[in-house]
């Protein structure tokens, strides 16, 4: 799930099925603000559940309207107000007939012609959209890698794996790598998002556990928090768009937390603001274009949270 970031598609976002077989889809679906309601713009089929969903980071509205998913290659998709469609497919991979998934991806903001990708072949790839060929391909970490994200620049990105590991890249020096963070039982790290205001920050979880860790770049290897507010697994985290010191994690438990980290490196006991979900929370995006709303999604549903 992912919103637009096009200041004409504000209330627009892109879904992905999860059904345990090849034929999947992507939907996108839009406010209509006459009645009020979301509907679906569009739906189209994808092999295999997206393992992530995201438009092109494109606040001005000035470039092509392109929406990227990974699952079992890289897919790259036009999307126009008749009908959506792929305009492009990147696999470096290529000799071989048989493909690695990728597990995660994130699209840099500051160059917005630039992929990275991770996956569970133990790579992370980075792809030049303008070119469609890989700018590097780098064995990231020893075991496989769960997922990828951009600090606010355009050379620098972080990976986190099953190795337990938070790793931090500078592509203009991929000799060597610096080690963030490592968890203490060697229990693989999950999802990894950077704070897009304060590029000190990274955070962090483990599988199957209930807290979430931020981690200061200048401090390796000790959390500078760790945000213990729900009681089954997390799934997902997103910063806030608008803040560098509030982010909203969402777990089994149906609870999506905001927490608010002014305090730190005090500890931080309980979040600012909850909502019950009806069911497990799989994923949650905070918009960028209109910071009041996160949408999450459980079970079969979207919903939109407002933000007070």
């Amino acid at each position: 799930m992912n919103w637009s970031t096009r200041p004409d598609k504000k209330f627009r976002l892109a879904l992905g099925s999860f059904i345990e077989d090849y034929k999947n889809k992507v939907e996108i679906v839009q406010l209509n603000e006459e009645t009020g309601k979301f509907s679906s713009r569009c739906s189209f089929s994808h092999p295999y559940p997206t393992t992530k969903i995201m438009w092109i980071p494109d606040k001005a509205g000035s470039r092509e309207d392109l929406l990227a998913t990974t699952g079992d290659y890289l897919r790259i998709w036009k999307v126009d107000e008749e009908e959506t469609k792929m305009a492009c497919l990147l696999n470096n991979n290529k000799n071989s007939e048989f493909c690695a998934p990728l597990t995660s991806f994130d699209w840099n903001e500051t160059d917005p012609s630039i992929i990275g990708t991770s996956s569970i072949d133990t790579t992370c790839t980075i792809w030049n959209l303008e070119t469609q060929q890989a700018k590097t391909q780098l064995i990231a970490h020893d075991k496989e890698v769960y997922d990828i994200a951009f600090a606010p620049s355009p050379d620098i990105f972080a990976s986190c794996g099953a190795d337990a590991s938070v790793r931090m890249f500078d592509l203009r020096s991929l000799e060597h790598c610096t080690i963030i963070y490592e968890s203490s039982n060697l229990s693989p790290l999950l999802r990894l998002s950077w704070n897009k205001h304060d590029h000190n920050y990274l955070a962090t979880f483990c599988m199957e556990t209930t807290s979430v860790l931020i981690l200061d770049i200048r401090a390796p290897s000790v959390p500078v928090a760790e945000l213990a507010g729900h009681t089954q697994s997390v799934n997902t985290i997103a910063w806030a768009p608008h803040s560098s010191c509030h982010i909203c994690t969402g777990g089994d438990d149906c609870q999506a937390l905001i927490w608010d980290l002014t305090t730190m490196p005090k500890p931080i006991t309980e979040p600012i603001l909850a909502y019950s979900a009806e069911g497990e929370i799989n994923t949650l995006q905070w918009s960028s274009a209109q910071p009041e709303w996160v949408a999450i999604s459980f079970n079969k549903k979207l919903q939109m949270l407002r933000v007070y």
